[in-house]
């Protein structure tokens, strides 16, 4: 970080496009498929026959399928649990696409990323409006006795449960505002938002990640960092809708906006 609130936000900028275009960024989700739309275990475009088992995904194969699992060539039965790390950290390939297991309050899905999607081959860069003070203010996280969770549309049309962890209250535009937010693992907030300009001037919500409150709860609230969704780079995510509360009745002209037009 230097002392230059601009040039930080340039570098987060740069970072942010080249993360989203890596080889096994969002761009190149091809496919979520759950595993109880498929009963006979053969997803499309998919090798293998992949089949939920309670706790585990069974996957059988032959050397036909060209899977490899746990970087080996693999044929036979295996037995998979969730996968939580990077995604090229996997265990299931196929031909450089990394096939990831997923569950989701107790339903298995199997996610498809190619690097040689057209999503990242078509992919000229984040819109995203230059960074300025007056979007950088003051927040207080309040936190709720214990954790809430709402059920909330998702981008692939299904309603799942959101967990919430406490308020972010911050003033803007002269007027008081609350974002109802989540506490990620590290103490970092997030909130799933939108505001006047969304669906409009940009995506129909964001995400905002501020980071740990102080020990007096104090937050720096900074739009300039506003976050697309993943759903905003590829179809197949089924990121959260905004819970209700937190569409805000003014424009955040801040943030990254929408993808840059091919």
């Amino acid at each position: 970080m230097s002392t230059d609130p601009q040039q930080d936000w340039r570098h987060w900028h740069e970072q942010r496009e080249a993360a989203v275009s890596s080889s096994y960024g969002p761009l190149s989700l091809t496919g979520t498929h759950w595993l109880s739309d498929f009963p006979e275990g053969r997803l499309p475009a998919v090798p293998g026959v992949w089949r939920e088992d309670g706790d585990d995904v069974v996957l059988s194969a032959d050397a036909e399928d060209g899977l490899t699992v746990d970087g080996k060539p693999f044929t036979g039965t295996v037995r998979l649990t969730a996968d939580h790390g990077p995604i090229h950290e996997s265990r299931v390939e196929s031909a450089g696409r990394r096939l990831v297991v997923l569950r989701r309050e107790g339903l298995w899905a199997v996610r498809d990323f190619d690097p040689g999607s057209e999503a990242r081959r078509a992919f000229r860069g984040i819109e995203a409006t230059a960074y300025d003070e007056r979007w950088v203010v003051p927040g207080v996280f309040r936190p709720y006795g214990e954790t809430r969770s709402v059920r909330v549309e998702n981008a692939d049309g299904r309603e799942r449960g959101l967990g919430l962890s406490g308020e972010l209250v911050f003033d803007l535009h002269g007027g008081e505002h609350t974002l109802q937010v989540a506490v990620e693992d590290d103490g970092s907030l997030w909130a799933v938002f939108a505001d006047a300009t969304s669906g409009r001037d940009s995506y129909r919500f964001r995400f905002l990640r501020p980071a740990a409150p102080g020990a007096d709860g104090s937050v720096t609230v900074d739009f300039n960092r506003a976050l697309l969704p993943p759903c905003a780079f590829a179809d197949h995510f089924i990121c959260p809708f905004p819970p209700p509360g937190n569409t805000l009745d003014t424009a955040v002209a801040a943030g990254e906006r929408r993808l840059n037009p091919s």
